[in-house]
């Protein structure tokens, strides 16, 4: 189907009725890394080079990036004058890209896309990639937000979990970040294998010492198709894992960063412009190798799919077909997908913002909503969906509320 055709049938009438679009944001996806790590389940890919170093080869990255142009010129139609609130570079390890190109990516969208005043660009960056004034290039290539996945400054727990950097360069790498950025973000994760909740508290001190305007904390969780699902390493139990979150909590809370999302804390007006948009069900297009959209029209919601092996994307992509599947989001499914995102944030969202961002009446989730409160999951303001603090511990539950709404 050429692109205008399709245009027109996805404005065709429909079931849903959208009052305005969402916010639209940009995600692009660098595969490639260094080392697979065994909990990952990300489209990520082990760049193998006999000659080691952090920088993928030229000619890989240029046919890369030419792949990703042409995947955004097809794209356009369907997003034709929207403007770009945030963009997220991410991967894989998007800093084994040298500055150089990562410029070259960001003109690249620059030239194709109106982007709003003050577009947040975030770059993820990991230790093991990093060098001297490396950081210092991604700024002046345009990049805004730098977010580091140092995960522990352990170096025992790294090597457990299978990271290519140590302690001593994580430290440098979030130092340098410090130095170069206004606004950075630091991942860490906790119930490592064998963690206690003293080696947590030494790598929050670690952390919070650099004064982080914004940090993001992960439970370690065994995915299906990791090498930990296969040898699963042993990590603490549910209470000892509540523990280490009342501590994140408690420190965080007391260096002036607040805990807004379920796994994010930060300090005023550092909040992730690009994360809010996902999780108030804004809208995306993702672009790169199994890349994921969500796009708004004024009768529809669609849901796309990238080719996710890097040399199949790259073929389709410069064939115009990059796209590997992509279908309508069915209106009973709209509430528990709004809800999957929305719920996660520690003050809810709007009523309202619900109503015109799945195009549903009030009617679509009064059930739910309803036991929501008699659980006493969901607070009884009447004008906005927010857990309670019971909700927010037990959010899996109040999220499957929706799934039937």
């Amino acid at each position: 189907m050429s692109h205008p055709d399709r245009l027109v049938e996805l404005m065709r009438p429909g079931t849903l009725s959208l009052p305005a679009l969402p916010p639209l944001s940009l995600y692009v996806h660098l595969p490639w890394c260094l080392r697979k790590c065994p909990y990952c389940d990300f489209n990520s890919h082990e760049w193998r080079s006999d000659a080691g170093g952090a920088s993928l080869p030229v000619d890989t990255a240029r046919a890369y990036l030419a792949a990703l142009r042409a995947d955004l010129e097809a794209a356009l139609p369907l997003i034709w004058g929207r403007p770009v609130v945030s963009i997220f570079i991410g991967g894989g390890t998007p800093s084994l890209f040298a500055p150089e190109q990562i410029a070259e990516l960001i003109s690249d969208i620059r030239a194709r896309l109106p982007l709003e005043a003050g577009c947040e660009i975030t770059l993820e960056a990991n230790p093991g990639t990093f060098e001297k004034d490396r950081f210092r290039g991604f700024r002046e290539a345009g990049v805004t937000r730098l977010s580091i996945g140092v995960q522990s400054f352990d170096d025992a727990k790294l090597k457990r979990l299978g990271r290519v950097h140590d302690g001593a360069q994580s430290r440098a790498a979030v130092a340098e970040a410090a130095e170069v950025f206004e606004t950075f973000n630091i991942d860490l994760m906790y119930a490592l294998p064998d963690q206690t909740l003293g080696e947590l508290d030494q790598d929050l001190s670690q952390a919070l010492a650099f004064r982080p305007p914004h940090l993001s904390v992960y439970h370690l969780t065994i995915e299906p198709n990791t090498r930990f699902a296969v040898e699963p390493p042993p990590v603490p139990d549910a209470d000892l894992a509540s523990d280490m979150l009342d501590l994140i909590t408690a420190r965080t809370g007391a260096m002036g960063l607040e805990r807004y999302e379920v796994s994010a804390y930060a300090r005023a007006g550092h909040r992730c412009t690009h994360n809010l948009n996902y999780w108030q069900f804004g809208d995306y297009l993702g672009i790169g190798a199994g890349a994921h959209s969500k796009l708004s029209f004024p009768h529809r919601v669609l849901r796309q799919v990238r080719w996710r092996e890097p040399a199949a994307y790259q073929r389709e992509a410069l064939a115009g077909r990059a796209v590997s599947n992509e279908h309508e989001v069915k209106r009973a499914e709209l509430p528990f997908e709004f809800m999957l995102n929305a719920l996660r944030l520690k003050d809810g969202v709007a009523l309202q913002q619900y109503l015109e961002r799945t195009g549903l009446p009030p009617s679509s989730i009064a059930r739910a909503m309803a036991q929501g409160r008699e659980k006493g999951l969901l607070r009884a303001d009447p004008a906005r969906i927010a857990a309670t603090e019971r909700g927010f511990d037990f959010l899996s539950d109040l999220q499957e509320l929706f799934l039937a709404a």
